[in-house]
């Protein structure tokens, strides 16, 4: 019956906060409307989500999160200096393919979002049979050793928290 009522308590209740956010005045019918729609719209779309991912170790999730955070804030402060100080000769891009041992689509799909994100390095494309994911970096001296970078700092987490 819960599962019918709320099949997605998290996503209830951010949607609650979002709502209450763009309103941007907590107010009892603010809060009602929010609660509302946090309720209707997972109830609508539960039919889209049948396998949806079981996300297990939470303290993993956090760490993860931190860990990325800090990743874009140096990957930030580096890309910055490059642009400042490095001339355009001394760039060296490349192609680098990240073989995966995920098999979720979630979690694929967050690491290449977590790539992405880390400014300096940009997921391009997925592998037709899902085996592999190719990243551009906008500088690097060591392919070999950003690709097991990827997979120590971003999958392995991953695969503990979705697999």
């Amino acid at each position: 019956m819960r599962k019918r009522l709320i099949p997605h308590p998290l996503l209830s209740i951010m949607l609650t906060l979002v709502w209450l956010g763009l309103v941007n005045k907590v107010t009892l019918g603010n809060l009602l409307l929010g609660a509302l729609l946090g309720l209707i719209i997972p109830m609508i779309t539960a039919p889209y989500w049948p396998d949806r991912p079981k996300l297990s170790r939470p303290f993993t999730v956090v760490r993860y999160v931190l860990v990325v955070l800090w990743d874009i804030v140096v990957a930030n402060v580096q890309v910055a200096l490059m642009i400042l100080f490095k001339r355009n000769d001394d760039f060296r891009s490349e192609w680098v393919t990240v073989p995966l041992e995920l098999t979720s689509p979630e979690a694929i799909t967050v690491l290449a979002g977590t790539i992405t994100m880390t400014p300096g390095t940009v997921s391009a494309t997925l592998s037709a049979d899902g085996h592999a994911i190719l990243v551009h970096c906008l500088h690097t001296d060591d392919p070999e050793g950003d690709r097991d970078r990827i997979k120590a700092r971003y999958e392995r987490p991953l695969k503990e928290i979705f697999e």
